[in-house]
């Protein structure tokens, strides 16, 4: 694989070279894309499906960059309109983001990142075309395709073509993303993440939903576990953030992210990454909790609501309304119907059950107590059964 060939491919594709530095606007994706290449060819070990599926990505996300930085090239009033009072859903992932997400998606005053917009992004939604866009039904096919090709995955994690997905994508066409490594094994890429300065990835963030929000604005609800990595940048552009995290017994969370990083980076490479998958997600649940607590130690919790993964199970509609109280905010009756509907629609595990073993993975219980226990301690965070 050959970044130089990769980004190419996506100018020929797009027509576009004449915006910003090499058409991409500020080259800041070019250490990632180029990091991340090096590592799928000495770590990764994919197969030949691998090769193509991972390629055919990196090329998308290229061809979006170029044609996000040429609308917003052409359209720069866009920058100028705020984007307010965000909504951000961050924390551990397996902590139930994605049903919190769900729910506020289902809320009209709140405005999502959906999944056909986010990796397809001009031209920009319009409000009257926002159900029946053609990019829902592309997406439906992709989805249609990953599903076929990897079946268990829709029980470990799933995300509709129509409905929200997380933040990671846009980040991706910066290549400063946790996506790039839940495909593939690719740890010296994360290695480089942890170190790696996210300004210019919150920048292009903050540019592709000025883009989106042009033609159907609304206010965000956004969500993705990688925003605990990177709280200054997020809020360095997105000042008036609203922040919730999610939290639940960080042992669970490390057998349930390993067992879901073995199954998704399973459908390109045959290689037996275990070991190296359990030390990679324990080193980045370890740092997701370590940095927002460092983070909260300077600046306070006052922009923060805490969210116990039991209670949003056990009272999902009673928790959206306490986050909505917290922020001085109501949730409205058309909102609360509208989650109750999607609840009674859409039954835990529709999709199938998750099933895992933290010992049976290779992880060590009590290694993992002690090496959160002062996070579980912060936030009294109760233990779970082994299995789930």
């Amino acid at each position: 694989m050959d970044a130089d060939a990769l980004v190419a491919d996506a100018r020929a594709r797009t027509g576009l070279d004449g915006f910003g530095l090499d058409g991409f606007g500020p080259d800041s994706y070019r250490e990632g894309l180029d990091r991340y290449v090096e590592a799928l060819d000495r770590e990764a070990e994919l197969t030949e499906l691998g090769e193509l599926a991972i390629e055919a990505q990196i090329t998308a996300s290229l061809v979006n960059r170029l044609r996000v930085t040429e609308w917003l090239t052409q359209h720069p009033q866009a920058r100028r309109t705020p984007v307010e009072r965000p909504l951000v859903v961050l924390g551990l992932p397996r902590t139930g983001t994605t049903l919190l997400s769900e729910l506020l998606h289902r809320d009209p005053a709140n405005r999502s990142l959906m999944r056909w917009e986010a990796a397809d992004c001009v031209p920009p939604p319009t409000t009257s075309t926002f159900a029946t866009d053609p990019r829902i039904e592309a997406a439906r096919a992709a989805g249609a395709a990953m599903d076929a090709l990897n079946p268990a995955f829709k029980a470990i994690h799933y995300e509709a073509p129509d409905g929200p997905t997380e933040c990671v994508t846009l980040l991706a066409q910066d290549f400063k993303s946790l996506l790039w490594e839940t495909i593939a094994n690719v740890p010296s890429y994360g290695e480089w993440l942890f170190a790696c300065d996210f300004a210019s990835a919150y920048a292009y963030h903050h540019g592709a939903l000025s883009l989106l929000q042009s033609s159907a604005p609304g206010r965000w609800a956004l969500k993705t576990p990688q925003h605990s990595l990177a709280l200054d940048a997020l809020v360095a552009h997105y000042p008036d953030a609203r922040l919730v995290m999610t939290h639940r017994d960080p042992v669970t969370v490390v057998g349930s992210v390993c067992s879901l990083a073995r199954v998704l980076s399973g459908t390109f490479s045959d290689a037996d990454h275990r070991d190296s998958i359990n030390a990679r997600w324990t080193a980045v649940a370890e740092e997701i909790v370590n940095r927002v607590m460092s983070w909260r130690d300077r600046h306070g919790d006052e922009r923060f609501v805490d969210v116990a993964y039991d209670d949003l199970i056990a009272d999902p509609v009673g928790t959206v309304r306490s986050v909505y109280g917290r922020f001085g905010e109501e949730l409205s009756a058309q909102a609360e119907a509208s989650m109750r509907r999607y609840l009674d629609q859409h039954p835990r595990g529709e999709h199938g059950s998750h099933q895992y073993d933290v010992g049976a993975l290779g992880l060590d219980r009590q290694e993992l107590t002690a090496r959160f226990a002062r996070y579980r301690q912060r936030f009294g965070i109760p233990e779970e059964g082994s299995q789930r």
